[in-house]
């Protein structure tokens, strides 16, 4: 293992080191991998999810599928291979240097095509590593289980509230070259915004208020109930009427805010998906049937552009402090948030240890704070 690389966790033998903040990935659970219509029919993919080479294909029938993308002959990347049909055995993916297959359904091997009729070897033996997948909502889901032998899942990945028909109004993704531990706690940071996000459209240093907002729990995760944004938050102008959000987070990395406007709705889904234990794949995804999501796409685009990538500056910024390894100061009411995500986090990796059902560490709380 290189330096600095942190362990994939094994849920069965997690200790102290790998519940750290910063610290491994957690498993047994369902990761955001792409949108449904980046995978074509007969397509392969190649993602990078939790220090893993992954292939998400679709075969030429329809159904999305997840292998390791590595050959077991001689490492060739799958992706770069095929689809081909194997008439009982369903539909293999061919690997590109010597024709290796393997059934996209499991991950079996399918055909050796080097091998005599005369040469012993039992190719059903032979597997590549399947991951579950599960499509829904537009999204394809991948399990990373704890036990890469087992396959069978928990539960399905989260239903989203306001995903109207129709393809997202906007999707946008970037990079954070961070662990999923710290990119997830700085976009749900409540008082950032005033010095990061400096827009006149949205709010200044000058023009803070007090606010106090109410969070109760949610399965695997907390929401700030619904409630009308705040008086110094310009962009909900945009809207009309008068608006009410909720904003939620859900384990391993969703957040998601649902905004209602009378009949209309907004939902602005954020998927975090670790790529290493170094980068964190930030995907922003928005679903709307408000009518300004055709007037002032343009606008609404870049201003939602400019924040993630002023997120990423900032990330970049705290890794030069970061590399130092220093403790860090978690305050109430402010980072509150920040905490139940470590509680969580610590409840997940425990609980899968010790083979229970998880119990959700967040209480009801009215939290207050300046922004």
């Amino acid at each position: 293992m290189a330096d600095g690389d942190a362990p994939i966790l094994d849920a069965r033998t997690a200790g102290k080191a790998e519940t750290a903040f910063g610290r491994g990935f957690i498993l047994d659970q369902w990761y955001f991998a792409a949108l449904s219509g980046a995978v074509k029919p007969g397509s392969l993919r190649r993602i990078e999810m939790l220090g893993e080479p992954v292939l998400v294909g679709r075969t030429r029938r329809g159904q999305a599928f997840a292998l390791r993308d590595i050959c077991p002959h001689r490492a060739a990347p799958l992706s770069a291979g095929r689809i081909v049909k194997m008439g009982s055995e369903g539909e293999s993916v061919e690997c590109p240097y010597h024709g290796w297959r393997f059934r996209a359904a499991d991950g079996a091997c399918t055909s050796v095509p080097s091998l005599l009729d005369d040469q012993d070897l039992e190719v059903e033996r032979i597997r590549v590593r399947s991951y579950p997948v599960c499509e829904r909502q537009g999204m394809i889901f991948v399990w990373f289980a704890s036990d890469p032998r087992e396959s069978a899942t928990l539960d399905e990945p989260p239903e989203f509230p306001g995903v109207v028909g129709g393809a997202p109004k906007l999707v946008d993704r970037m990079d954070f070259d961070t662990h999923i531990d710290q990119a997830v706690v700085g976009l749900m940071d409540p008082t950032h915004g005033p010095y990061v996000h400096q827009q006149w459209w949205w709010r200044s240093k000058a023009r803070q208020l007090e606010k106090a907002k109410r969070f109760e729990p949610r399965p695997l995760g907390f929401a700030m109930v619904r409630h009308a944004p705040s008086k110094n938050s310009r962009a909900y102008r945009i809207l009309g009427g008068a608006p009410e959000t909720e904003i939620t987070f859900r384990l391993p990395g969703y957040r998601w805010e649902h905004i209602k406007v009378g009949a209309r709705q907004v939902l602005a889904l954020t998927c975090l998906t670790p790529v290493t234990a170094t980068k964190t794949r930030i995907t922003q995804i928005i679903w709307s049937d408000h009518p300004a999501f055709i007037v002032l796409k343009p606008f609404i685009a870049a201003g939602a552009r400019a924040f993630l990538r002023q997120d990423g500056d900032m990330v970049n910024l705290q890794n030069e402090g970061l590399r130092y390894d220093p403790p860090l100061i978690w305050i109430d009411d402010a980072d509150k948030q920040a905490k139940w995500y470590q509680a969580l986090k610590r409840e997940w990796i425990k609980s899968r240890a010790e083979g229970r059902a998880f119990v959700n560490p967040v209480e009801a709380a009215t939290l207050r704070w300046r922004s």
